[in-house]
């Protein structure tokens, strides 16, 4: 039996290295995951990187981007696949929320709700941050997600908070 078709919602984050050509390449490399299709990416946004203490000016500001996919992986196989291409990007996991080169984490799936020790969806802070749902408004503005509600209204909230980011030609 074929896994069902779901459009999920990854959210993307770099603050070291080449952070434009990271999440471009990034994407790319999500729309070529076997059974996936990249429907939209957002725009970038660059945001104050967020640690557990808070706002931590000091550190390198965050690109962000939002993408809408169609996949038919089931969310930990897509989990896998993410986590692969945050490693070959040069993701090291040493510190909680620390500075890496690459993000990539599943914020929504339509139609699941699950908890486990590796994946929560939908995720359980995403609603909270306006680099998640800021960009989420630009590839899904009719979204609505319980108990949270529209993305819309949420991303209205959140606008003063962050600034799209320009890329140079």
């Amino acid at each position: 039996m074929d896994a069902p078709r779901r459009n999920a919602i990854i959210a993307f984050g770099s603050n070291l290295g080449d952070r434009v050509a990271t999440i471009k390449q990034a994407a790319n490399e999500v729309a070529d995951l076997g059974g996936t299709v990249l429907l939209k990416l957002s725009p970038l946004y660059e945001s104050a990187a967020v640690k557990p203490e808070g706002v931590d000016l000091d550190a390198p500001e965050y690109l962000n981007a939002v993408a809408l996919i169609s996949t038919d992986l089931p969310p930990e196989a897509l989990l896998t696949e993410l986590n692969g291409i945050e490693q070959d990007h040069g993701r090291e996991r040493h510190e909680r929320w620390g500075d890496r080169t690459l993000d990539l984490d599943i914020i929504w799936m339509d139609g699941v709700e699950m908890e486990t020790e590796r994946l929560t969806i939908p995720h359980p802070r995403a609603f909270e941050r306006s680099f998640v749902v800021v960009p989420w408004n630009d590839v899904q503005p009719n979204a609505v997600v319980l108990p949270h509600g529209e993305i819309a209204a949420l991303a209205e909230k959140f606008s003063n908070e962050l600034h799209r980011f320009e890329v140079s030609a």
